[in-house]
């Protein structure tokens, strides 16, 4: 017997997974949303929905008056909470204590000595947990950020002392970087979490992000759940995580387990919990942050161990003791976990993208895949909120077999309008240092040290590509020829057995001839032939092909009457022209379409808020200045003049 009414200030992907669990124990749910969301997916699964504001967060899912107005009339007995009302819960501690509610996670005490990283690291460092060099106190303003930077030795790194999830972090290597870092900082924190407290630490070069999962009860019970590495990040936020670690020796396992187990108990924290550790490459870790919530990289964890984190923190709350023994848990094989976002992932690494999933359908059809997500076809992707669209977990016995399921689920992921990061998150995990275990937070930069391109293609892969375009050319010719459901029958029978074709990829174009031979095609590309096997079911978003033996999942993206056309192939989508004889002949007399000239306007790489202009009509700018700040998915971003001129 637990709960019979729970309430959860939550949304997205984060929400629905606790209900699911709920459903599963007997909990009745109730869903907080904002006026955008009353179509969401949460809303539909809580058995009760209330509406508590308009669409930005402040406003809605932080509207602390709201929450506990619902909290009281629909009578729940608990509530699980999201991360920024853990950081502002001093209201609710009232309400714990003249209404009996339960909060599904640590007590207050804990929320409030983790979710401050000043006091935190204090308590770390006293509970004798290995920490980083730097300056334990509240930095004051920019020049005391500069003075604190010196003395500690560049780079550094300012951080939110309220923060998490990448929001309000910054990396400074001089002095101007570290004025420009905390003024940043400080209005990404304000913003996010209502609290515009920095700290300034050492920023150790080149470490792994690996963090220990926890579980703790109220009875002086702890158990450190293994760890994750979640060292694949794009500005501080992890964007691939696994469980176990390639990296950790069942000796440092051990010793940083045991560093964060002393860590929880030192604060007599009771729930689930992540204690986050920076490693250099000698095995060293140093203790970052620690969360007291349940972090979205979970499910990787729940699938090594057996166990469903959302069950025990909702047995702890009631006052259960922990039904296991550290003994009890194990390493089951390998998880990995890829954040599917919004983004355009060739911009930055992933610049926000919005819009309406016109097109949405989940890979799991595939072996041993979980989807957590919080969208359906129709949802809107909006700018006041993540632009995740889900979390997708692969398992399997070993780490290679996790990653080969991985490949597949993504190439069998349709997701349409909105542009998404599917291309980045296939090439990272076929990377080859990736697939040895060569990473670090680093990892992105190094890897594509001038940005993401997408999938270079080889050779052979060039070819498969051209000759499956061309056979869906083909198939689409003929299936355009066929009348379906009507008994009338073509005077001449097409007795066309071959098609000369060119297709442009790029800048290249290449001569291509199909010929059919049953329900396959023969295709000859650079001199030599492949044979191209499918059902060519065209309705489907997915297709499965079968190029001289080798199965491949592509999407068709799009296509228009001028024979351009976009295939997804290997994670990345490949514009191509297919292209008749005579239409390649008379193609040369069709105009050619300027090029805008943009150097003169500064436009926007996504959509977002304009927070300050730093400039006005008639000043001259310099290139590389700052014109405006725009705020996206609760990240500012610094908009700097393109050339020298005059505003």
């Amino acid at each position: 017997q637990t709960f019979e009414k729970l309430l959860i200030a939550n949304r997205g992907e984060i929400a629905c997974r606790v209900i699911k669990t709920c459903k599963k124990m007997g909990i009745k749910t109730v869903a907080i949303h904002s006026d955008v969301d009353a179509n969401a997916v949460h809303v539909k699964m809580a058995d009760e929905s209330v509406c508590v504001g308009p669409a930005p967060t402040s406003k809605s899912y932080l509207n602390m008056d709201a929450i506990m107005e619902v909290i009281r009339k629909t009578r729940a007995q608990a509530v699980s909470l999201n991360e920024s009302i853990c950081c502002s819960f001093l209201s609710l501690l009232s309400l714990q204590a003249s209404e009996g509610v339960t909060f599904i996670g640590p007590d207050t005490h804990a929320i409030q000595a983790m979710g401050d990283k000043i006091e935190s690291k204090l308590l770390a460092k006293n509970a004798k947990v290995n920490t980083i060099p730097g300056f334990d106190g509240v930095v004051k303003d920019a020049d005391e950020a500069v003075r604190i930077a010196r003395e500690i030795g560049y780079p550094v790194m300012i951080k939110a002392s309220a923060g998490g999830g990448g929001k309000g972090m910054r990396i400074a290597w001089d002095d101007e970087e570290t004025r420009e870092g905390f003024r940043f900082s400080s209005q990404e924190a304000a913003s996010s979490f209502g609290d515009d407290r920095l700290l300034i630490e050492k920023f150790i070069d080149n470490p792994r992000h690996i963090e220990i999962q926890i579980l703790a009860d109220k009875h002086g019970n702890a158990l450190w759940l293994n760890e994750r590495e979640c060292s694949i990040q794009r500005r501080n936020q992890k964007v691939v995580e696994e469980a176990p670690s390639t990296f950790l020796d069942p000796e440092t396992r051990r010793a940083m387990g045991e560093q964060a187990v002393a860590l929880a108990k030192a604060v007599k924290y009771s729930s689930a919990g992540t204690v986050e550790f920076l490693v250099d490459s000698s095995k060293n870790f140093y203790f970052l942050e620690m969360n007291t919530r349940l972090q979205v990289e979970h499910p990787v964890t729940e699938c090594i161990t057996g166990l469903d984190l959302v069950q025990e923190m909702i047995r702890v709350a009631k006052g259960y003791p922990l039904r296991h023994k550290q003994a009890d848990i194990p390493i089951n094989g390998w998880a990995v976990e890829c954040r599917v976002y919004a983004e355009d992932p060739y911009k930055s690494f992933g610049l926000p993208s919005i819009g309406k999933l016109s097109q949405y359908q989940e890979p799991l059809h595939v072996p041993s895949v979980r989807v957590d997500s919080g969208i359906q076809q129709g949802s809107d992707i909006s700018i006041y909120y993540d632009p995740m669209i889900s979390k997708l977990i692969t398992y399997g016995s070993n780490r290679a077999e996790a990653l080969k399921r991985m490949e597949e689920a993504l190439d069998n992921y349709v997701i349409r309008g909105v542009a998404h990061n599917i291309s980045l998150l296939r090439e990272v995990i076929i990377h080859p240092r990736f697939v040895q275990g060569d990473i670090s937070t680093k990892f992105l930069p190094e890897v594509y040290p001038d940005g993401f391109k997408g999938h270079k293609l080889t050779d052979l892969e060039r070819r498969e590509l051209l000759a499956t375009a061309a056979s869906l050319y083909v198939a689409e010719q003929l299936r355009a020829q066929r009348f379906l459901g009507t008994p009338r029958i073509p005077i001449a029978k097409s007795k066309r057995r071959s098609w000369e074709l060119s297709v442009r990829l790029g800048d290249g174009i290449y001569p291509v001839a199909v010929s059919k031979d049953g329900s396959s095609f023969s295709v000859e590309v650079d001199g030599m032939k492949l044979n191209v096997t499918s059902e060519w079911n065209l309705a489907s978003p997915l297709l499965s092909v079968t190029i001289d033996g080798t199965q491949r999942t592509i999407q068709r993206i799009s296509r228009n009457a001028s024979g351009e056309t976009s295939i997804q192939f290997l994670g990345t989508v490949y514009k191509l022209q297919i292209l008749t004889k005579v239409a390649v002949e008379l193609s040369k007399y069709m105009p050619e379409k300027a090029e805008e000239d943009t150097s003169s306007i500064l436009r926007s790489p996504m959509p977002g808020t304009v927070v300050a202009v730093s400039v006005k009509p008639g000043d001259k700018v310099s290139e590389g200045q700052e014109i405006c700040v725009i705020e996206a998915m609760k990240m500012q971003n610094s908009m700097i003049a393109a050339k020298t001129g005059k505003v």
